[in-house]
């Protein structure tokens, strides 16, 4: 879908920047802060810019996923577009009534109950109290919140805040929805009722703006992608692609301080290429499926009997499993000149994430590293099993 432009945007964000002030910690004495605003000591120094010169636009009836790093920027944008916070540069223009779940209890007053909340939410979004009344039933049906509507939402867990928030947000029919992270709480059943209220929001030719750290959902839900990357658009546009881009940087910036290249140089791994079960060249991989290394290496004289060696590690280094020629029992004579080696993982069972692989080639005694390259790739995983740990283990239960 390509970029709507800016004169038929729902919403439209034109160059626009915000700053936050960072105070000093510590104790000040009344002297020293009227020192400081008179000579404005340290102005700009203590400024910090939590989105800068961000430009885009969203038209009609568009969802528009927004992804990045924790400090992105993401939630900030969001705040913005909500009016709950002003541009510190630039314009941000919308057009139609907006509805926002940007924080969990965002908007609640923890003494009101359930019910007085849904009503005071309403009055917030300028509807009468027989359209809430009208509306009532549907948010206490969707958000399950039946027993407890009448207690105070200070009494709430969390499931329960973000359950209730989420079904006031859609049933006030907003023309722009805007939702951040909504998806990462509650249980599978609330999700799919999530998602199925999106997809009728769609449907219906509302706008959407929608975080997510799910990037396997917000990549199936949205029209377009927004990218931010410290603060700035670092892409728009298609969501595979724009989503491939931040995998790539996330994964480069995992590898960053981790890598380490070294040995004797008489032989070299010139290149790894991973592929898929299917032979299909990619970085990312399905849990539990293969992963096939195609490892390219020349050697500048003949080596006899030479080990190649690799470990997968967590983004953390911590290794997961490594082996290599030798422990395989796969001999390979010598080598000398250019080859290619193929090594295939059958089943891979680690749990979602960004992972790192080391390679290493040396001799059969250990003794000579020719070329190693520690934590030098990175692959992302993709699952939607849900376990505690790196692996999963396949187990059942009996009574």
């Amino acid at each position: 879908m390509s970029t709507p432009q800016p004169e038929n945007g729902v919403i439209v964000v034109d160059n626009m920047s915000k700053a936050f002030r960072l105070h000093r910690s510590g104790t000040r004495t009344v002297k020293s802060a009227v020192v400081d605003l008179v000579k404005r000591r340290g102005a700009g120094k203590n400024t910090f810019w939590a989105l800068k010169d961000v430009s885009f636009s969203v038209g009609r009836g568009e969802t528009l996923g927004i992804v990045g790093a924790n400090g992105a920027g993401k939630s900030t944008l969001l705040s913005l577009l909500a009016g709950t916070k002003t541009p510190t540069k630039g314009a941000i223009r919308t057009r139609g009534t907006i509805s926002s779940l940007l924080e969990l209890g965002a908007g609640f007053h923890p003494d009101l109950t359930g019910r007085e909340n849904v009503y005071l939410a309403g009055a917030i979004m300028g509807l009468s109290r027989r359209q809430m009344r009208d509306r009532f039933d549907a948010i206490v049906d969707f958000a399950g919140m039946g027993d407890f509507i009448d207690q105070p939402v200070k009494h709430y867990s969390s499931g329960m805040y973000v359950r209730l928030g989420f079904a006031v947000s859609v049933e006030v029919d907003p023309d722009i929805l805007l939702i951040d992270e909504v998806l990462a709480v509650g249980d599978d059943n609330f999700q799919k009722k999530c998602l199925a209220k999106i997809e009728a929001f769609r449907n219906l030719g509302k706008t959407m703006l929608i975080i997510s750290h799910d990037l396997g959902t917000i990549q199936s839900i949205s029209d377009r992608i927004l990218f931010l990357d410290e603060g700035k658009v670092a892409g728009i546009g298609d969501p595979h692609e724009t989503i491939g881009g931040y995998r790539a940087l996330s994964r480069a910036r995992q590898t960053r301080g981790h890598e380490r290249e070294w040995g004797t140089g008489e032989a070299r791994i010139d290149d790894v290429v991973f592929e898929d079960a299917e032979g299909r060249v990619t970085d990312t991989f399905a849990s539990g499926g293969a992963v096939r290394c195609r490892l390219r290496y020349h050697a500048r004289k003949r080596i006899e009997n030479p080990v190649f060696g690799f470990s997968l590690c967590g983004a953390d280094t911590r290794l997961i499993f490594g082996s290599n020629t030798q422990v395989e029992g796969f001999t390979i004579d010598a080598i000398d000149g250019k080859g290619e080696l193929v090594l295939t993982l059958g089943n891979v069972p680690v749990a979602a994430g960004n992972y790192l692989f080391s390679f290493s080639l040396h001799s059969a005694d250990h003794r000579e590293n020719y070329h190693r390259l520690d934590h030098a790739f990175s692959i992302t995983v993709l699952s939607d099993a849900r376990f505690e740990g790196v692996c999963r283990i396949p187990c059942s239960w009996e009574m």
